[in-house]
């Protein structure tokens, strides 16, 4: 069957996956030293310029571009938000946390949305990362979750501290109840942002 190329759509067919992101730097030997630790990633290629690593089965996921000149990022400006890793379990996502911090790496902010839980970083040009666990086990409720009172009222989420829920995953707490979101009423972005 051969594609109508010239038929008129109301929607554009979407890609099969996101494949990788590109970071600009001024930083480049930082900036590959972080996203290697920050990943677990190898380094694919590299050279004076140009850097690309991955973690899994793709050839890069993360491409990193030392251009000369390149300016200080401004957090005030227009961009790129940040760039979020999916873990398969809390567990992960607490254990990498964990091990995060003892290579040196702080989390930024850990947010229960409701439809995930995250924690954020931010690497050594300030560009944020998330890295997160989905709360439910179906894509449809979690949509549903979006859908609703609680979530309109309170998009950002219910802060939480990893601490506190690792010693409540060792003392036998089930994942699933810890990820139920805590409603906090309205807020806020922090002023982080």
């Amino acid at each position: 069957m051969v594609a109508n190329f010239d038929e008129d759509v109301e929607r554009v067919i979407s890609p099969s996956k996101l494949a990788h992101v590109v970071l600009r730097t001024n930083n480049l030997e930082n900036m590959v030293t972080f996203y290697k630790t920050f990943l677990g990633a190898k380094v694919i290629y590299e050279n004076e310029m140009l850097a690309f690593l991955s973690y899994d089965e793709e050839h890069h996921r993360i491409a990193i571009l030392g251009v000369p000149g390149t300016q200080a990022k401004q957090q005030t400006t227009c961009g790129l938000e940040h760039i979020a890793f999916t873990f398969s379990s809390l567990t992960d996502l607490l254990l990498s946390y964990r091990q995060r911090k003892q290579k040196g790496i702080p989390p930024l902010w850990p947010v229960n949305h409701g439809p995930t839980t995250s924690i954020y970083y931010k690497d050594p040009d300030g560009n944020m990362i998330e890295t997160q666990v989905d709360n439910f086990d179906d894509p449809d409720a979690a949509t549903e979750f979006m859908k609703s009172k609680h979530f309109s009222e309170n998009p950002i989420g219910a802060d939480f501290d990893p601490e506190e829920w690792i010693e409540q995953l060792t003392a036998g707490k089930p994942e699933n109840e810890l990820k139920v979101r805590k409603e906090v009423g309205p807020r806020g972005l922090p002023d982080f942002f």
